[in-house]
């Protein structure tokens, strides 16, 4: 493996822009995943990212060094960094040292509003944005559409509170979802604390879209009125909402539910 350890090395530089700025990333079209976990299911769903990267530290963890060699094998350079400069790199705490640095995934938008999926509004927070793409794959919903103005799903925090969900997912990002609402050959349920019909009354026995919006202002108002039904998750207690991962969660297995 090549060791690295200036911090005026190029590559070095690189990496450093990659962590810390999201416009580099989206320049580059790359980003970072960050721990031993996002690197065994990159591997097992996507393939062999474009660059590994290691600490010295590291080198001491078995299920690193494996990780290490999978990658050799598959050509992939791999560089080795002193503990200090790659905790430059990482937000990982008390992680084992590894990350990789892969090519951020770009999907063509459908033609058509067909399958499952999840319509997110100007979703801000990048925590429950992983959260929801867990929730999805895991109830297997497998389309991801993000407005404009919501947290980049391919952010290290967004990737790292998915799990791994990104890499069974087919994630669209910058999409108008009124346009897309348009051409739905689906039911589009929007939540919201107003509607009078809750989830478990609702048929979801079949392919539908949902439409959850930002944390504290919920879906905007235009795209409320285009869904084709509007569902509440009954609760008790004196709070007035649920948190919109948490919502969103329910919702899916709700269907996944109905639906087995």
């Amino acid at each position: 493996m090549k060791s690295i350890t200036s911090a005026a090395n190029p590559l070095y530089k690189e990496l450093k822009l990659l962590a810390t700025s999201a416009q580099a990333r989206r320049k580059a079209g790359r980003t970072l995943l960050d721990g031993i976990h996002l690197a065994q299911a990159y591997l097992q769903h996507a393939g062999q990212p474009a660059l590994c990267v290691a600490s010295e530290s590291a080198l001491a963890h078995d299920e690193a060094v494996a990780l290490i060699r999978q990658c050799q094998a598959g050509k992939v350079q791999c560089i080795v960094l002193p503990d200090s400069q790659y905790q430059a790199l990482s937000q990982v705490e008390h992680g084992v040292g590894l990350l990789f640095v892969i090519e951020t995934p770009k999907s063509e938008l459908p033609s058509a509003l067909t399958q499952s999926a999840v319509l997110l509004d100007n979703l801000q927070d990048p925590g429950n944005l992983g959260s929801i793409l867990r929730s999805a794959a895991a109830a297997g919903i497998r389309q991801i559409y993000c407005s404009e103005g919501s947290a980049s799903a391919w952010s290290p925090k967004v990737l790292r509170a998915g799990m791994g969900a990104h890499f069974i997912l087919d994630i669209f990002e910058g999409v108008d979802l009124a346009a897309l609402i348009a051409t739905a050959q689906i039911p589009v349920l929007a939540t919201s604390s107003y509607a009078t019909q809750s989830i478990y009354q609702a048929d979801l026995s079949g392919a539908l879209a949902w439409l959850f919006g930002h944390e504290g202002q919920g879906v905007a108002e235009d795209l409320l009125q285009l869904a084709s039904q509007q569902v509440v998750i009954p609760h008790r207690g004196q709070m007035e909402s649920l948190n919109v991962a948490a919502a969103a969660a329910v919702c899916f297995f709700e269907q996944m539910r109905q639906t087995s």
